[in-house]
């Protein structure tokens, strides 16, 4: 039998360096989506702490045990009896060490399953944006999937989108939607974000779920907004624009099913070596 169609939300934000302050707005915009009928909520990387200060990130943070973030979105879920995807939490595992945490949670406040980023942004773009993620987070050694109500998804977050491979091997694995949370720049996602979540969708005939951080930020960063729901077939189906908000579209599980037998590029894969 194929799963009945769901609604899905992304909810777009612009967190900076006041934790509690991060945590309430994604708190509010996840309530506001809940109302406007969405089964599963996710919301952007870095929800609870966008900074660039190492030092000051590292003092604001807190191991997952003790993570004021987690403990509320989890007491939200069930209190708002919804999946909840927290696209990242920022997480002391260690002496000077982060990871870039992606938090599956299930209505009944459940932690279903977590993800940590497995590629690190260490680039150097044109105007002098320079970003060495690994000399401070943790990078991540597995593939998360886990199953929902409609079917299965696939965990990943944000420079995660430029490596295809991992979403080949999680649609192989089983998974009919695909998260990107993301805090893309401005500057590369002007360029590249649009056309590299359709090119994911369409190579593995999944849906995309990708909220974004927007905006600039307290740190000095700017990010691209634009938070994305796309369909199996490459089509977008809703778009966060620049303001933070509550973007929806409605998921029928049956359409991966049609693209892929359409263009059965996962089932007739050959790796060359």
């Amino acid at each position: 039998m194929t799963a009945r169609p769901f609604t899905a939300a992304c909810v777009q934000l612009t967190s900076g360096s006041d934790m509690a302050a991060n945590i309430a707005a994604a708190s509010d915009l996840i309530r506001d989506a809940a109302s406007g009928g969405a089964d599963f909520i996710a919301t952007p990387e870095n929800t609870n702490l966008l900074l660039l200060d190492n030092d000051e990130r590292f003092r604001k943070v807190h191991p997952q045990a003790e993570d004021p973030g987690l403990a509320a979105f989890r007491t939200l879920a069930g209190e708002l009896h919804k999946w909840l995807l927290i696209g990242s939490l920022v997480i002391r595992v260690g002496e000077g060490k982060v990871a870039n945490r992606s938090f599956l949670i299930a209505p009944d406040g459940t932690i279903a399953a977590h993800y940590d980023k497995i590629h690190m942004f260490d680039v150097d773009l044109p105007g002098g944006e320079s970003y060495r993620e690994s000399t401070v987070y943790e990078p991540g050694t597995a593939v998360a999937i886990a199953g929902l109500p409609w079917g299965h998804i696939g965990l990943s977050i944000c420079y995660d989108l430029r490596f295809p491979y991992l979403y080949r091997e999680l649609a192989q694995r089983g998974a009919e939607f695909l998260t990107c949370p993301s805090a893309f720049t401005r500057q590369t996602g002007e360029a590249h974000w649009h056309v590299l979540l359709r090119a994911r969708a369409i190579e593995t005939g999944s849906f995309m779920i990708a909220p974004a951080q927007t905006g600039d930020h307290d740190c000095g960063r700017q990010t691209f907004g634009h938070s994305l729901i796309v369909g199996p077939w490459g089509e977008v189906l809703a778009d966060g624009g620049t303001a933070m908000g509550v973007v929806t579209a409605e998921i029928d599980p049956a359409q991966v099913k049609d693209a892929r037998a359409r263009i059965p590029a996962i089932s007739s894969d050959r790796r060359v070596r």
